[in-house]
Parts: structure tokens; sequence; C-alpha cells
């Protein structure tokens, strides 16, 4: 929603910085300068049964605070809301280069502090939802490839921030690198990759004890953000468009299709998966089906898209089938049509540069016409409308922001 809306990440960041922790807590996962992963008003979290009243075991959602707020200052220009939260930047920033500097691969891992808390602090988050090929848990600490792009995002953007305060030298010594050379440095594990069936794998070349803390040989979809965090395009170029071709009729799917059931790490689309997989690859055809596909499911679930729907190969005339606990609807499943749409059309909105930017924009089957208004930079707003012209589609303006295509 951040090309449309910015003024949701703007709530957002100034929630989170609020809401940073200040202590280290166990029970709770908390480490000074972690970003929440999540916090519930129910009554065992009111009295302090389970740690999620406001819980902080999310490996991911540290780094991606700070990506937040870079991707926001570069959509609005808003550098007083950096000023604000920019204590809290810091503090990140020093937690994910603490916490790298222990992995003796110089990746940012996870390991529960509690019996409490998650065992698994990804974005799947489900006691069983990280396996080897064989089927078994690994044991601990448990690097996830796509946090390394997090990771390795979040030092090079606090790198430009402080570049753009005067204030790189201090932002290099309190823990953020100081250019994007340290900050890959600290992501070495995520140069090994298997090349079967030609997308990235990690795990065959890995030593043992990497292995250990995280190496899965099994495809899935987590490539795909790994390149929305800048590692490894070459590798994850293939997956991505796997991943789009492939996906199930409604998302992409989170595993590879030769495990496929109900439970929910195991061959579940999810709509948060789609737009990772069109914006990591430069396949406007992928993205738009994925877009269409989204929306038909969308139309089966009541215009309410579900956090997840189980992965079954589409059949013609067949309903997804729902995973009977996913939250519906559920924040990132709503977002992901608009994510998507922003890959479709190849849009790029640059307030820094005050101009949008448009690069071979395409729409889906059916629609031949799409109407964005007053879409807002700074103090001024623009209309973008976007037709099919033959086998094109071209994009006209009203307003006096600077608009460049390539069509």
């Amino acid at each position: 929603m951040l090309w449309l809306h910015p003024t949701l990440a703007r709530g957002v960041l100034r929630f989170l910085a609020a809401h940073q922790a200040r202590e280290d807590s166990a029970f709770h996962d908390a480490e000074i300068g972690k970003i929440m992963h999540e916090t519930r008003k129910s009554e065992m979290a009111a009295t302090g049964e389970v740690p999620f009243a406001l819980y902080y075991g999310g490996v991911d959602s540290t780094p991606l605070f700070i990506v937040l707020a870079g991707a926001y200052a570069e959509r609005t220009g808003d550098r007083e809301l950096l000023d604000e939260i920019w204590p809290a930047l810091q503090l990140a920033a020093e937690w994910v280069a603490r916490h790298c500097d222990k992995n003796p691969y110089g990746l940012l891992d996870y390991q529960r502090a509690s019996e409490h808390g998650l065992a698994n602090q990804g974005w799947k988050d489900g006691q069983d939802s990280v396996f080897h090929a064989d089927g078994k848990f690994p044991i601990g600490p448990i690097a996830l490839v796509e946090v390394q792009g997090y990771a390795s995002t979040a030092f090079s953007t606090m790198a430009c921030l402080a570049r753009e305060r005067g204030q790189e030298e201090r932002a290099s010594s309190s823990g953020a690198p100081a250019t994007s050379a340290n900050a890959s440095k600290r992501c070495t594990g995520c140069r090994r990759w298997i090349s079967t069936a030609s997308h990235g794998r990690q795990g065959r070349t890995v030593p043992r004890t990497l292995v250990e803390r995280g190496a899965f040989a099994r495809l899935r979809s987590r490539g795909p953000h790994t390149r929305r965090g800048g590692r490894a395009p070459a590798r994850i170029d293939p997956l991505s468009h796997r991943l789009g071709r492939a996906h199930s009729g409604g998302g992409a799917a989170a595993l590879q299709s030769d495990v496929v059931s109900t439970t929910v790490p195991y061959g579940r689309t999810t709509p948060r998966c789609a737009p990772a997989a069109s914006r990591a690859t430069a396949d406007r055809g992928a993205a738009v089906g994925l877009l269409q596909s989204l929306f038909e499911a969308a139309v089966i679930f009541d215009m309410r898209l579900p956090e997840l729907f189980c992965g079954f190969t589409r059949q013609r005339g067949e309903r997804p089938i729902a995973y009977l606990v996913a939250c519906l609807p559920q924040a990132w499943a709503v977002g992901a049509p608009f994510m998507i749409l922003e890959a479709c059309l190849g849009v790029t909105v640059d307030a820094v540069n005050d101009e949008v930017r448009i690069d071979r924009p395409q729409l889906p089957e059916g629609i031949d016409w799409l109407e964005i208004g007053d879409l807002r930079l700074g103090d001024k707003t623009v209309t973008l409308t976007f037709r099919r012209v033959g086998s094109q589609v071209i994009p006209s303006v009203e307003g006096d922001v600077r608009v460049v295509a390539v069509l």
C-alpha cells in the first residue's frame, strides 16, 4: 500500500518505534533495539500466562522496520518523521549488527529464549514450518535466506539515510555499516546454492554447522523475498519466474508441490508470496497472471482474502480449499493485490526526485483501462490512466508531476 497511501506507513513506523524493546526479557523474546512481532489483548496475554501482550520473537521485524523507513522516505521525502524515529532506527541497526556478529557466517539467525515463545520466528512462524527435506526439524539457531536479504538491505538503507543526514561516520560507529559492501560481507552464507532444477536451493555445499543452522534443500517461496532484499538476483530470477508461472490458482505456493496437504507449512498458498514473486521478476506477464488468479480466489472468498489457503493444484470447476484457522481478512493478504498491481503497472513513485516512473505497464485480461486518481507526491497530485491500445498499455497523465514512461 506504500505507493498508494504512504500515510499508513507513517503510522506504522511511529507505532513500532514507540513500542521498540528498551530492555531484555527472555519471556517476551525482547532485546534492546528489537521491533515487536505482535501484540495481543487476550485474557491470557493480559494476565501474563503467555508472552504475546507485547512479543518480540520475530527475526525479520527489526530489519524490515529499517527497510520500511527507507522506502517511506523515498516515497514521500518526509524528513521530519525520519528525524523523529532516528534513535529507534539506530537501535534497530545496532541489534541486527550485534546478531550478525554473533553468527560465525555473518548471518542473522534466531532461537527462542524461552519455551513460552515461538519456535520459528520468521514470517512462517508455525511450529513445524521449517524442516529438512527428510522431514526432520532443525537444531537452532536457524538462519532464513530471506532474512539475510532484509538485513543486507537494512544496512544499506541506514548508510543511505546517514549520508543524507550527514552522519555516515556516526551510523557506522554505532553498528550500521556505512557501505553496502560491508552489509554484503555480513551475509556471506547466502552465497551457497544448489543448482538443481535451475532454482536457488540452499544446502548441498554448505558445511554441516551451517546446515544445522538452517540450510534446507527445498524449493520454497522464500527466494523472491530474498530478491526484494537485494540478495543473489541471478540465482533468484529462475525461482521467481517458476513461482510466478506455477502458482496454484490464487497466490504463490509456499512450498514445492511434492509436499501438499492441509497442514499449515506444507503446500499452502499464501497471498503474501504472490507480490514478492511478482516484484522479484521482471516478467510482467507472470505478475499479471498472479493478479488475475488472486482476484479469482478473492471472488471465492467473498472478496476477503484469507491469510492462506491450501495449495492443491487448481482443477477446473473446483474452489480453493480453505485453511480452517487462517485469519480472514488478514493485513498482508489485503495489501497483496495492491503490491502486485504496482508490479503489473511498473509504477515507481519517487517524491525525492518529484517524479513517477512507469516501466512497460500491463493490465490483466478483461481490463482495458484503469485509473489511479489523486496519487500524491508531497503537496502535488497526479492522476494516471492506463488504456489498452492494441498489444500495448498506454498511460496518460493529469497533474503537474513529472512522469517518465517506458513502453
